[in-house]
């Protein structure tokens, strides 16, 4: 039986190979720097004090920004509403000529709920589109008005 060698490469028994780093009061970096310390090792005196709280004034805030794409569908919205409007305001023409009001007093109170739906339409998409900046009462408050204002005076044409 033949006796093998150990190979040549193998570290001796006096040197273990690797061996771990001793703990030292700074790290080092892999070329024997002394690198800096990353985390404190003492707390700030800041960090037993209670969080304090800044009241907020809904009024100093700023206004949000509408984005285009949704001016967009908002006036894409609008536009069906019109139309349907559009012809909601023939079916109750229709409806006032066949209940004897004259034609001319009939078409004048049609219009009227054409504007009066269109106005409220156009605050209620607005407020949707972008509350904090259209939901406003000088935004928002004429465009009610004039919708009021316009179907209450469509329905007392329409008993002429």
């Amino acid at each position: 039986m033949q006796a093998t060698q150990p190979p040549t490469d193998a570290p001796s028994p006096a040197d273990p190979g690797f061996k771990l780093p001793e703990e030292s009061a700074s790290p080092q970096g892999a070329r024997g720097e002394t690198l800096p310390q990353t985390l404190p090792q003492t707390l700030p005196d800041t960090a037993a004090r209670p969080v304090e709280v800044m009241p907020v004034d809904p009024h100093t805030l700023p206004v949000a920004d509408t984005s285009d794409r949704d001016l967009a569908i908002g006036g894409i919205v609008f536009l069906v509403l019109l139309s349907v409007y559009f012809f909601v305001r023939g079916a109750y023409v229709h409806h006032l000529v066949r209940k004897r009001v004259a034609p001319s007093s009939a078409g004048n109170a049609g219009w009227l709920l054409f504007v009066g739906l269109g106005f409220l339409s156009a605050a209620a998409v607005l407020a949707i589109i972008n509350a904090s900046r259209f939901l406003t009462f000088a935004v928002t408050g004429p465009l009610v008005a004039v919708g009021v204002v316009a179907l209450v005076a469509s329905l007392f044409i329409g008993r002429r």
